[in-house]
């Protein structure tokens, strides 16, 4: 058994940064971070486009970011957390770079702004096209010189520890649910441990995984939402599924496939047909930097209708020299391939990239069980509505860590960590005799997501997919409940989890916004918020 003041499942941005404003106000807390791989390892590292934050007031203004965040949104996003994160974000971003974060300069030693689909002023501070790496390896170097701060890698969370597992019942609609800590495999050993907290932050990102194409890693499964839907959370808007319109297409197939930023068309790549032709100005005025849920149908329709398994992005035109400086890595993959972005047109396709749902939090980063906080992709803030602003997802994960540990430092004194808690019970588990079924059921899952619940839908397809969902829940429940757990079984399940809350989610919206469109319901609706209570 591990007792800390504060548990905190997840070392990415939301993670860290959390642990990280605790630990400078209070260096007498204990603070656990938990990691179920390696600490480096979060979808944070995987970002290349940079933050938004208003640097240049001269030009930008916090009421340009406003409006930009909401029209991308198309009408969902709450107002008041949209001017808190575009208001505050200016000052968390100044923090990471006290912290050691590094972004691009020009000559003149100003930082080079980038810009992306959506927004109407170059806001976007960025490091190369390694900008989530840079702001992760900060961190882990800024958490690195706080004792109080302990990272366990190789843990993976299973369950968030409530009332249920002293054996009371516990409905969704409860008033009073408390959390104590959470249920986590080590993996080194093999063994279930019990953690015990005064406070839980959940910070376990996205859910990608659940996609047979994704820019996601093999780590996004969702499992923070999964855990907190067991433990009978509050979660919504999980049909608004972001595809991002420009992954590199690899006939080879990689998982992850690797993400083509959108700099890159801020930069000026202008995304083109096989046969050269320019083809946005037909669904969007703003062209080849419409927001992501235009681009990404847009590309979808024309592939469709063309019969080719892949769009382009033409950068021929751009100066080499500086293309070569501003996406480094980008350029190499693209060589790695045979693709010379200087000489050839770019395969690009639409991949899932990240989730505008998940577990419903207040302005504080709370949600509806009490001493459990939840930070980042896995949430439901109210920001991204029914479609994320490009580059605002870093900038959301640093204004709530803040705004979270603030929270927290008053209260925590007060707060104490439960006592009879009881061990986790594996009797009447052996071991799985063929990890096939694992394996064989996730390939299932992503050809069922894929085929029935990606950038378009309809009742039809919904419908099926919950159908073959639910066969695949019996099946690896049966095998949860027989066998002894194993990363791969828990991933799994909470794969299935995510599935099934997209799909009802998605069978819910009676109508077409943002990241969700439907053949059945092609028109937009009034204010409507699908919650899964």
């Amino acid at each position: 058994m591990i007792q800390t003041d504060v548990l905190i499942l997840g070392s990415g941005i939301g993670g860290l940064s959390t642990a990280i404003h605790l630990a400078l106000q209070r260096p007498d807390l204990n603070i656990t971070v938990l990691t179920k791989t390696q600490e480096g390892e979060s979808n944070t590292r995987y970002a290349q486009g940079g933050v938004a934050a208003v640097w240049n007031e001269e030009v930008d203004s916090y009421q340009k970011h406003k409006e930009d965040t909401l029209d991308a949104g198309d009408g969902l996003c709450d107002e008041q957390i949209v001017e808190i994160v575009v208001q505050e974000g200016p000052e968390r971003v100044r923090e990471i770079i006290d912290w050691g974060a590094r972004f691009d300069k020009t000559q003149a030693q100003q930082y080079d702004l980038g810009r992306e689909g959506g927004h109407s002023e170059n806001r976007i501070l960025h490091y190369k096209d390694l900008t989530g790496w840079e702001m992760q390896r900060a961190l882990m170097s800024k958490a690195a010189t706080l004792p109080n701060i302990k990272v366990l890698e190789h843990y993976f969370a299973v369950d968030i520890i409530t009332q249920h597992h002293l054996g009371y019942m516990v409905t969704r609609l409860m008033p009073n649910i408390e959390c104590y800590g959470a249920y986590a495999l080590n993996k080194q050993t093999g063994e279930i441990e019990k953690l015990l907290a005064k406070v839980t932050v959940v910070a376990t990102g996205g859910a990608g995984q659940i996609y047979r194409a994704t820019t996601n890693p093999v780590i996004a499964s969702g499992d923070g939402i999964a855990m907190v839907y067991r433990a009978k959370g509050w979660v919504e808007n999980m049909e608004f599924v972001q595809f991002h319109p420009t992954a590199l297409y690899n006939p080879a197939g990689e998982n992850p496939v690797f993400l083509v930023s959108e700099a890159v068309r801020g930069y000026g790549g202008i995304l083109k047909n096989r046969q050269g032709e320019e083809f946005m100005h037909k669904y969007d005025p703003r062209k080849s930097l419409a927001p992501r849920d235009i681009v990404a149908r847009a590309i979808d329709n024309e592939m469709k209708l063309s019969g080719d398994e892949c769009m382009f992005l033409d950068c021929r035109h751009l100066d080499a020299e500086g293309f070569r400086a501003h996406f480094p890595t980008i350029y190499d993959k693209c060589l790695s391939i045979g693709v010379n972005p200087m000489q050839d047109m770019i395969p690009v396709v639409p991949a899932c990239h990240y989730m505008c749902g998940g577990i419903k939090v207040d302005a504080l980063g709370r949600s509806n069980i009490k001493q459990l906080y939840a930070c980042g992709e896995c949430t439901s803030t109210g920001l991204h509505g029914a479609n994320r602003l490009a580059s605002n997802s870093l900038l959301e994960a640093m204004v709530f860590a803040k705004r979270i540990a603030d929270d927290i430092l008053p209260n925590i004194d007060h707060l104490s960590i439960r006592q009879g808690i009881p061990d986790w019970d594996a009797r009447g588990t052996t071991d799985p005799k063929e990890m096939v079924l694992i394996t064989q059921s996730l390939k299932e899952l992503k050809e069922i997501m894929s085929s029935y619940v990606g950038i378009v839908r309809s009742n039809v397809r919904l419908k099926r997919a919950l159908d073959r969902l639910w066969i695949l829940h019996q099946e690896t429940e049966d095998l949860y409940n027989t066998t002894t757990l194993s990363p791969q079984l828990c991933e799994l399940r909470n794969l299935i989890s995510i599935a099934y809350l997209v799909t009802r989610s998605a069978t819910m919206r009676r109508e077409s916004r943002g990241l969700h469109y439907t053949t059945d319901y092609p028109e937009r609706l009034g204010f409507v918020q699908v919650s899964l209570l």
